[in-house]
């Protein structure tokens, strides 16, 4: 994939994405230790960063703050697709980005919605994603397996590749 337009693969990126829409996002504190916590993705811009609402007084804020290296994965078992996402966090305090961005969702995270004095944007800028994508179903995936296993041939895992951004 890496060898394709940038733009298309942003676009493949996006598309895989806003399948799944809630991501893991693994960060690391102050010890050393990993911490990975379910988010709602409020957006792929077209650059290909990531963007979440989130509490200015979280842990992962905290943990952005010291280390901004982080970890977002995206798994999507029905279609057999999972992303693997490598980037820099940092924080945005942008009201009109926020406007933006909103869904009547996040209100039941932030009650106050834009008006909460907690509420931030955490943005994780893209460097590289790595993804797989048999794009078939469980069942497909299973007879295939199956059909492997009998056959003795290799089971074909579907597309492999790295997006670099």
């Amino acid at each position: 994939m890496s060898t394709e337009p940038k733009a298309d693969q942003l676009k493949f990126l996006k598309d895989k994405i806003e399948d799944v829409r809630i991501a893991m996002l693994v960060t690391v504190n102050q010890n050393h230790e990993i911490h990975a916590r379910p988010m709602g993705t409020a957006d792929v811009d077209a650059q290909g960063n990531i963007w979440f609402f989130t509490n200015e007084y979280s842990s992962k804020v905290d943990e952005v703050s010291h280390e901004n290296k982080v970890v977002v994965t995206y798994s999507n078992p029905n279609n057999n697709t999972y992303l693997s996402i490598k980037g820099t966090a940092s924080l945005v305090d942008d009201r009109e980005k926020m406007k933006q961005l909103w869904n009547p969702i996040i209100k039941a995270f932030f009650p106050d919605g834009l008006d909460d004095p907690k509420l931030t944007l955490l943005k994780i800028d893209t460097q590289e994603a790595e993804y797989w994508d048999s794009n078939s179903s469980k069942m497909v995936v299973g007879f295939q397996m199956l059909k492997a296993a009998i056959t003795g041939e290799k089971y074909d895992q579907g597309d492999h590749g790295k997006i670099q951004l």
